[in-house]
């Protein structure tokens, strides 16, 4: 864990990200609030590029909750087994799309606790579906954030709740909306695990990382 940044440092490294990505988006592919969800909750544990590949087709017939029901847990199992857990997650999402249709018509809610509440739903994915669909400053912390995080010392924590929440109370406002993904995006194809790219990092002068690959 990397020694906390200053507040200044903090702004530039992410005024730089705004620079180079004014408008970062998620790449999980979706259509709407649902199809979000669905998405999300398929990708623990998976790449945003299989899921993608799983769903391409599965949205095209299952983009609503009802949908989903009509199609059934057999047939969504033929369109996700190549995801990791298909099983359990195919379970999950048919649960899910049960407790949309009856307890909320057929809407996704937009709450964390009523998101939370969902199979398979964790603040993880709940915080996703808020920031993506409904554009609130909610923060997603997987492994690339708590690594990058941690590395660089922008939001370092121990827990990924601390990481959390250590986003919020550090990094500026006007960069809350898009943080996690700037966050998510520099960790996947720049800080990345093993062989971080930092002799190409934008903010290179800026990390706290002391075993720079420079």
């Amino acid at each position: 864990m990397s020694k906390p940044l200053p507040y200044a440092t903090i702004h530039e490294i992410f005024t730089r990200f705004r620079e180079a990505e004014p408008e970062p988006k998620g790449e999980l592919h979706h259509t709407n609030a649902f199809t979000l969800v669905v998405a999300v909750a398929l990708s623990a544990q998976a790449t945003d590029a299989g899921v993608n590949k799983a769903t391409a087709k599965l949205f095209e017939v299952a983009d609503t909750p009802q949908k989903m029901l009509d199609l059934g847990e057999d047939r969504l199992i033929e369109h996700i087994k190549t995801i990791g857990l298909y099983r359990n997650k195919a379970r999950n999402v048919i649960k899910l799309s049960r407790i949309l249709v009856e307890d909320y018509g057929g809407e996704v809610p937009s709450s964390r606790a009523a998101l939370q509440s969902l199979p398979g739903v964790g603040r993880k994915t709940a915080n996703v579906v808020l920031n993506m669909w409904w554009g609130m400053p909610a923060q997603a912390v997987d492994t690339h954030i708590f690594r990058v995080g941690n590395r660089t010392g922008i939001c370092p924590g121990k827990t990924v709740d601390a990481v959390e929440r250590a986003i919020e109370d550090r990094i500026p406002a006007e960069f809350q909306l898009h943080a996690h993904h700037w966050l998510i995006l520099h960790g996947r194809y720049k800080c990345k695990a093993r062989k971080p790219g930092c002799p190409t990092c934008l903010i290179n002068d800026l990390c706290a990382f002391e075993e720079k690959t420079i």
